[in-house]
């Protein structure tokens, strides 16, 4: 069996939270959807369930990170081309995410960020690995 990964994310509100992602050109798995969470496909093993606080907070007695004040995690994606990574988060501006920081470019590695509706960090990047440094 091949390993896979679902993060778990809180959102306020589902149906908006998959609106966004759509828009950002993601889709779902249709398997792990209710109308409580859905599994958001990232890669062919790389999930995120995003679902509503009140089903989240089943699974944690902690509570749930004040993403306006708190950054619990940066999700980072790496992405086939500097043009997806553009694509990518300037669909995610129009959808209503704020861009985070300014765009890093280290030639060998590109990346942008954004907060998405709910305040979670996303970071999209592309790394040409033909021209990683010998010692970063």
């Amino acid at each position: 069996m091949e390993t896979k990964i679902f993060l778990n994310l809180p959102v306020k509100d589902l149906n908006r939270a998959i609106s966004f992602f759509t828009q950002l050109g993601f889709s779902f798995n249709p398997q792990f959807t209710n109308d409580k969470g859905t599994c958001l496909i990232i890669g062919k093993n790389s999930n995120a369930m995003l679902l509503s606080e009140e089903f989240f907070q089943t699974f944690t007695h902690k509570e749930i990170c004040n993403t306006n004040t708190t950054n619990e995690v940066i999700i980072s994606v790496q992405t086939e081309s500097r043009e997806k990574v553009n694509e990518i988060i300037e669909n995610a501006l129009k959808a209503g995410a704020t861009e985070y920081l300014e765009a890093k470019d280290y030639g060998w590695m590109y990346y942008r960020s954004f907060f998405d509706l709910d305040g979670h960090h996303w970071e999209f990047s592309f790394i040409d690995e033909d021209q990683i440094p010998d010692k970063m």
